[in-house]
């Protein structure tokens, strides 16, 4: 790799902070076929791939060169936490938890406590109790009943039913989020994750009510806060004000971890104008 790839690498870098994402993400391109490793642009090309909805490719990317040289510790939790992001959103949520679990208990960081905390909520999302309970049965039913069996005799602990199992997930991403705010009760992203937790976890929307609030003080214009908010003007008969909180979120950049998408929030809204 020489001079000019280092050059093209900057240009790129470049073209991505002004917004000029088709051009950053074919000179990215053209860097790592003639040998880019710099972890600085590997994961700046990342996390294009990633806002463009390319998860598997920027997965990939990511495998690849998670040893790339000069690897600081600082660009391994970005790397880990933008893979647990596709896993995510290539439908192996349960994956990319584990891989956060793992690196949070090595090395905690504001980063982690943000994207493991929202992970946690999708995780346990009253939604997903009935797919989360098939899937635990089945694996109870495969478990070899003469080892359970053995086991129980000699004291060992017995295995957490189904239920249990789900209600102890749930318990673990409240303590996490309320862990989070602890550790920054500035950070809007870790109250916001705090408020979808009594929110979609819990079914506690009066005390979810008042994290979001909070965290819209922190930070107005935070996507996720904008909608749930919008959902409680839906239920006291407010359209127009959540409408106005539909239209200032598509001021907002929206991420692989938001609630809803773009389109989505685009078609609320309009579907809101057409009833007005």
């Amino acid at each position: 790799m020489g001079l000019g790839t280092m050059f093209k690498a900057n240009k790129a870098y470049r073209a991505q902070q002004k917004g000029d994402t088709a051009e950053a993400m074919r000179l990215y391109a053209e860097c790592i076929g003639d040998g880019l490793v710099d972890p600085r642009y590997l994961l700046s090309y990342a996390a294009l791939l990633i806002r463009d909805g390319q998860y598997q490719k920027a997965k990939d990317l990511l495998v690849k060169y998670q040893k790339a040289p000069g690897m600081t510790q600082e660009n391994r939790v970005t790397l880990i936490v933008d893979y647990a992001a596709c896993c995510y959103k290539l439908g192996d949520l349960d994956k990319g938890v584990s891989k956060l679990e793992e690196i949070f208990r090595k090395h905690p960081s504001g980063l982690v406590y943000q994207t493991l905390g929202y992970l946690y909520v999708e995780q346990y999302d009253a939604s997903r109790k009935a797919a989360f309970l098939a899937k635990a049965t089945e694996a109870e039913e495969l478990a070899d009943p003469a080892a359970v069996l053995i086991a129980r005799e000699q004291g060992e602990e017995i295995p957490l039913t189904p239920e249990e199992k789900w209600e102890a997930g749930r318990q673990k991403a409240l303590k996490f989020n309320q862990a989070a705010v602890e550790y920054d009760d500035e950070d809007s992203i870790c109250v916001d994750n705090l408020a979808q937790t009594w929110y979609r976890v819990m079914g506690d929307r009066e005390e979810a009510k008042k994290w979001f609030e909070k965290a819209l003080e922190i930070k107005p214009d935070q996507i996720d806060t904008l909608y749930f908010l919008s959902r409680y003007d839906l239920e006291e008969g407010h359209p127009e004000k959540a409408a106005e909180k539909l239209e200032k979120m598509l001021d907002g950049r929206f991420s692989a971890l938001n609630y809803r998408t773009k389109p989505e929030i685009e078609a609320e809204l309009k579907a809101l104008k057409e009833r007005s």
